[in-house]
């Protein structure tokens, strides 16, 4: 039982240097990536563009916009952003369902936001069909 018990706790330590060791890598070739006008992304979640890298202080100075500039820790840069490729513009659907039939309607029924000519009583009387179709 006790060796067994061993066993399962030098695999996690095994497993856990492991994972360490695969961060480590990831974050190396990150960094090997970094350059003057590449976009980031830091920790903390600010976006900016490489404006100059301090190799013997790990400093990386990012421009945020034009004109404002942060200076972070070189480990605080986490993600190289990618460039957005613009797609193709999407087909134009239109939203209700008036191009999927074929049939022309002789006198269409006034728009929701178009006033309509009624008197009170005929407001209540087609109010009251509405709703008995409805149930």
């Amino acid at each position: 039982m006790t060796i067994l018990l061993f066993v399962m706790l030098g695999l996690f330590i095994f497993m856990m240097f492991r994972r360490n060791k695969k961060t480590q890598q990831q974050q190396t070739q990150l960094q090997s990536k970094f350059a003057p006008g590449v976009e980031v992304m830091t920790s903390f979640g600010l976006y900016g563009r490489i404006v100059e890298i301090d190799e013997e202080e790990n400093k990386v100075l990012l421009e945020l916009s034009p004109g404002n500039t942060a200076t972070v820790h070189r480990q605080a840069v986490t993600k190289i952003v990618e460039p957005v490729v613009a797609a193709e513009e999407p087909a134009v659907v239109p939203d209700d369902a008036s191009s999927l039939t074929t049939e022309t309607v002789d006198s269409p029924a006034p728009a929701a936001d178009e006033p309509r000519n009624e008197t009170p009583d005929e407001t209540l009387r087609r109010l009251n069909d509405e709703g008995k179709k409805d149930s």
